[in-house]
């Protein structure tokens, strides 16, 4: 099993915009694909509160590959990302890593 974890770091003002589409449309996109996601954290305490913070779980590299290929091909993730970022972007930036659990990670 492999996970990924990615923040998004949300633009001034626009995390209710970002959390309302992973509620509303993204998990749903997800879930009908197969892709698992582990959780979904924000920031109370520390560096920026306007960071969004989850991880996916993953079969293997191609499992991730496949999946992620037709979730950014799926036609409902375009419409529901052109409609909530139609009065900008929701996010400044975006960063992934792809980590490997350890032999004594509670998660393997």
């Amino acid at each position: 099993m492999l996970y990924e974890l990615r923040t998004y770091r949300a633009m001034p003002g626009r995390m209710p915009d970002l959390l309302k589409r992973f509620r509303e449309h993204t998990c749903v996109i997800w879930e009908r694909i197969g892709i698992t996601q582990v959780g979904f954290w924000t920031v109370m305490i520390g560096d920026s509160n306007h960071d969004l913070i989850y991880i996916l779980a993953w079969d293997s590299l191609a499992d991730r590959e496949s999946k992620w290929q037709r979730f950014i091909a799926d036609p409902a993730w375009h419409e529901a990302r052109a409609a909530s970022e139609a009065n900008g972007p929701l996010a400044q930036t975006v960063t992934n890593q792809i980590l490997s659990p350890t032999d004594f990670s509670s998660l393997r």
